[in-house]
């Protein structure tokens, strides 16, 4: 079992695509330098050298590039990079380390996207205890958008090459965004889940109120 001291925080975004996640990572990560408090912004897939090189092959190709099993072992290959080289020493140095995206992306693309597969989602809670022990976030920010707009968002971006979820079927998306809320329903004293239309200012001085109290 993996065991790590947490003397910082580990806060996450989740959501679907284009719900704007990267711009309040950013925003959070410079709020909180300009408070004073050290603190470290990384994404996943990536975060680390070897996680980088994984997160190639998850996000570009065509959308049938790799089935649903080979996609968790990727996803898993990545995360234990990730910690053990960028999240765990970050928090054990007492810094607040903001993830674009964590395990919570996981169960909801590979467990729900691709339709209600318990025997998958059990794979996925089995393969993250065997890479991450008893380790979860303190605080996950759900950013809330429909589904339609978020595609909308995602593919108006200039020179987005990490187009292959958003090449899946719609009916993804909206398993994805079903996902998201059912998880943030039933563990509502780490999740927090803000609409993803609103003003990105707006959107980011909610999340900054919620920060505040937790650090």
């Amino acid at each position: 079992m993996v065991q790590i001291k947490k003397p910082g925080l580990f806060i996450t975004f989740e959501g679907g695509e284009g719900a704007g996640k990267s711009t309040q990572c950013r925003m959070l990560a410079e709020a909180l330098l300009n408070d004073g408090y050290p603190c470290l912004l990384t994404r996943e897939p990536g975060g680390s050298v070897g996680a980088e090189e994984i997160r190639n092959l998850l996000v570009t190709g065509q959308a049938a590039r790799w089935d649903t099993l080979t996609e968790i072992l990727l996803f898993s290959a990545a995360r234990r990079d990730h910690l053990v080289k960028t999240i765990w020493p970050a928090i054990a140095d007492g810094k607040a380390v903001i993830c674009d995206r964590f395990a919570d992306s996981t169960m909801a693309y590979q467990g729900y996207g691709y339709g209600d597969k318990p025997e998958v989602r059990k794979k996925i809670k089995a393969l993250y205890e065997m890479i991450a022990g008893d380790f979860r976030p303190d605080l996950t920010i759900i950013l809330d958008i429909d589904p339609k707009e978020g595609l909308r968002r995602s593919c108006m971006r200039s020179g987005n090459t990490e187009q292959r979820f958003e090449g899946m079927d719609f009916s993804f998306h909206q398993n994805l965004r079903q996902a998201f809320l059912a998880l943030a329903a039933a563990e509502p004293d780490r999740y927090i889940v803000i609409d993803g239309r609103e003003n990105p200012a707006d959107i980011h001085q909610k999340i900054m109120t919620v920060v505040r109290g937790r650090l």
